[in-house]
């Protein structure tokens, strides 16, 4: 069993487990708004997320922490299930299963994620034009943007959705004109 599906393995039916008791009690989009607020923590604190994978890090001291930061912002049945994770050691893979659950959240409300590079950040109208162009071509009830950063672009953007790109960069467009010129000669 390679690394990856080992992780799957283990990811995926944790993920889908807190998607049932989610759906169970209705609560799915409040457990999506407690995981993203616990991947916007590890985002913002490596050593946090470093902790809680580190299978050396004492289950007490894991449940502590947890309960200071996480559980006055999170819902109960949340909380349980990281304590869960915890007490079964598979905290390593929590990042993991939160962003599956996200995909499944997604699945759920028919939303489409859209991963969007540009060189600045976007405005507020930028955003929603991007936004309803993608919900026109992929007729989502919703759409998500993931926006990202990238000063070699030069200008313009270039928006990721599943395996399709849409590259409208200045640098995409300098780089299929010196194509274009190269076949020529």
């Amino acid at each position: 069993m390679t690394q990856n599906s080992l992780t799957s393995a283990v990811i995926e039916p944790y993920a889908e487990a807190l998607m049932a008791v989610a759906q169970d009690n209705k609560l799915t989009n409040q457990i999506g708004e407690d995981v993203a607020y616990l991947l916007s923590l590890f985002e913002t604190s490596s050593e946090l997320r470093e902790f809680l994978s580190n299978p050396l890090a004492k289950p007490e001291a894991q449940k502590a922490v947890l309960k200071q930061l996480v559980q006055p912002r999170v819902q109960g049945r949340f909380f349980n299930f990281l304590l869960l994770l915890i007490d079964r050691r598979r905290t390593l893979f929590l990042e993991g299963i939160c962003l599956h659950y996200q995909a499944l959240l997604r699945k759920l409300n028919n939303t489409v994620l859209a991963q969007v590079v540009s060189t600045v950040e976007l405005s507020a109208e930028q955003h929603r034009s991007i936004t309803q162009k993608v919900q026109q071509m992929t007729e989502a009830n919703q759409v998500e943007l993931e926006t990202s950063l990238d000063p070699e672009l030069i200008g313009g953007v270039i928006i990721k959705i599943g395996s399709q790109v849409l590259d409208a960069s200045i640098r995409g467009q300098l780089r299929r004109m010196n194509n274009a010129m190269t076949s020529l000669s």
